[in-house]
């Protein structure tokens, strides 16, 4: 791949160009030359007013492959990927099988060679993500598994989270926590709150949410463990972390971008495509999450990309399932957040790959060109015809969006 990006706006904090308007020469899939004025025969990719920044990198997506290739496949998933400025993903392990040994693991990475995605498939913490027995993890460690998660599913069982931390301790291995007291939730599908109420559905309360992070952050400290939380939605969910972090706890977050845009007042039209997990809460709990975001408390954003076939999110609010597709819209969703630019490359390129502890791009000569190219005031139209995803459950689709990303390169290939 061989490209000139005329007059950029570079914004990488680990880069000696860092906010600064440049032309970028990408010979072979490398930068060559990073100059204020460069003269080439080279495709030129006008950028004058445009950003570039490390390619972005999502901790929370969902592919359906192996299992559920219906709802998304690598191909389909990578490509709404790429389209959303994304070169890495952390993959969930929410497939049939579930990814529970180290024959998901390397099936998903043989299957994802040579693609402009990174690809970072989790592995399951318990066998078949039941919550009952640790799963191979220090198998899948070995075939290339990063971190740990049982997807969607809480572990209940505190002393088998205690041992997941203990274990992954050995091997410098990180253990991510979905927070949700099932007890308490149960089989509610919106936030507990006056929009329930009126609604006329059981809610599930945020303390289904503070007090399994309550519970992890104490087998944590216990453990002498790190852990990350995702997807946290409440106002108590920050502070506790806030506090976790302050008495220095090894402790790391991510909010999903449309926690930080949507309530639950969303669904007060009885939409389906807004019902999501954890639920849409409120605009306390909005603001509350976005002060985390600016004082570091939360550390990254992440998609939550949850595909479904239309048969499972056309139907009633009460039986569809939870989730939406999102990697091609977080970038807009952070922009209409209010979050600044450089925040935003902090937030979904530079802290999640520290999270996973993957080597992190860097916009300078020498380097691999690892990047996505975007404007932030450009409005498009999110619709069926340029949506990369195989399902289409989301709320945006037929909606104007600010923020548009033109180019995503990354392995010496490029994706507009």
């Amino acid at each position: 791949m061989n490209l000139l990006i005329k007059s950029a706006t570079i914004i990488d904090p680990n880069s000696p160009f860092n906010q600064k308007i440049a032309d970028v020469l990408i010979e072979k899939g490398i930068i060559t030359q990073i100059a204020p004025e460069i003269e080439t025969d080279t495709e030129i990719f006008e950028a004058e007013g445009k950003y570039i920044s490390p390619g972005f990198f999502d901790l929370n997506c969902n592919i359906g492959e192996p299992g559920l290739e219906t709802k998304e496949d690598l191909y389909t998933g990578t490509e709404a990927a790429a389209a959303g400025g994304f070169t890495g993903i952390a993959l969930m392990p929410n497939t049939v099988p579930p990814v529970h040994s180290k024959s998901e693991i390397e099936y998903i990475l043989n299957r994802s060679k040579k693609n402009l995605v990174d690809v970072y498939p989790l592995g399951a913490i318990s066998h078949k993500r039941e919550g009952k027995d640790l799963a191979e993890m220090y198998d899948m460690y070995l075939s290339g598994a990063k971190a740990f998660s049982d997807g969607n599913r809480p572990v209940q069982d505190a002393g088998l989270m205690e041992r997941a931390l203990l274990y992954a301790q050995g091997f410098d291995a990180l253990i991510f926590s979905y927070p949700e007291d099932t007890a308490i939730a149960g089989k509610a599908k919106v936030n507990e709150g006056e929009v329930s109420t009126l609604l006329g559905m059981k809610g599930i309360p945020s303390l289904a949410e503070e007090l399994m992070i309550a519970r992890d952050l104490y087998l944590a400290e216990y453990t002498v463990s790190r852990i990350h939380f995702s997807t946290v939605s409440t106002t108590r969910s920050v502070e506790l972390i806030r506090e976790a972090k302050r008495r220095g706890l090894e402790v790391t977050c991510d909010v999903a971008a449309h926690h930080l845009v949507l309530t639950d007042e969303a669904l007060l039209g009885f939409d389906s495509q807004y019902k999501v997990k954890p639920p849409l809460r409120t605009r306390d709990d909005v603001d509350a999450l976005i002060a985390g975001l600016k004082d570091g408390t939360i550390d990254a954003i992440v998609s939550q990309h949850t595909p479904h076939e239309v048969e499972f999110k056309n139907v009633e609010l009460e039986v569809a399932e939870f989730g939406s597709i999102g990697l091609q819209t977080a970038l807009p969703l952070a922009l209409k957040a209010g979050l600044d630019i450089s925040l935003i490359v902090e937030k979904m390129a530079v802290n999640p790959r520290k999270i996973l502890n993957v080597d992190i791009p860097i916009i300078a000569v020498g380097k691999e060109a690892n990047f996505v190219l975007f404007d932030a005031d450009e409005v498009w139209e999110y619709n069926k015809k340029n949506n990369r995803s195989r399902s289409y459950n989301s709320p945006f689709i037929g909606h104007n969006l600010i923020g548009k990303v033109l180019l995503t390169c990354n392995n010496n290939q490029s994706f507009k």
